[in-house]
């Protein structure tokens, strides 16, 4: 089994090389962010309480998105393995998710950190903001808070799973096969 947690800024580049990692090893792809837009647009409990999060550009609290996630995870009973894509987002959430996973016999196998800088993110988001609907991609403003909130609670799990021997980091700007390449060198050669 290989559980996959993959992060980087907002813009990253997450869900598109997710979305390759569950092609090619056969894994559930659980983005924390499609599951808040599946509550919200379904107007679930849940989904109203991180609609008005997300307006103000802020991440959702920890308790509302580990409860949300492990509900997806439980969905699941024979995989091949998980890639967590937004999640964790903050030391807190790592341990919880780690103490989760050992609760059904798991593990994270890898994080992977796609990285670009801010700018080139920026840029990336606003685009994606012309077409997605995405009211959190469309503020310059909002966007750079998510980059700070990023910096702030997020960059620490660098050295959280380095001590378990379990982040690695690639470049996450340049064609989206070589990205993709550079990902699975990692997972097949560490």
């Amino acid at each position: 089994m290989i559980n996959i947690v993959i992060f980087g800024k907002p813009g990253a580049g997450k869900g598109t090389q997710a979305e390759f990692l569950k092609s090619k090893y056969n894994l559930i792809h659980i983005s924390t962010g499609d599951l808040f837009r599946h509550h919200i647009s379904n107007k679930t409990s849940m989904g109203l309480k991180v609609t008005s999060i997300i307006k103000n550009g802020d991440l959702v609290p920890d308790k509302l998105t580990i409860d949300i996630l492990e509900n997806e995870v439980k969905k699941y009973n024979n995989t091949n393995g998980f890639i967590f894509d937004g999640f964790p987002r903050t030391i807190n959430q790592a341990k919880k998710l780690d103490d989760f996973l050992k609760s059904l016999s798991m593990q994270i196998s890898f994080t992977i950190a796609l990285e670009a800088d801010d700018e080139i993110l920026l840029h990336r988001l606003l685009k994606r903001g012309e077409t997605s609907g995405r009211s959190d991609d469309i503020n310059k403003v909002k966007i750079l808070n998510r980059f700070q909130e990023y910096n702030e609670k997020t960059l620490p799990l660098k050295e959280f799973y380095s001590k378990q021997n379990k982040f690695f980091t690639i470049n996450g700007v340049g064609d989206i096969k070589v990205i993709s390449e550079r990902l699975i060198s990692i997972i097949e050669n560490s």
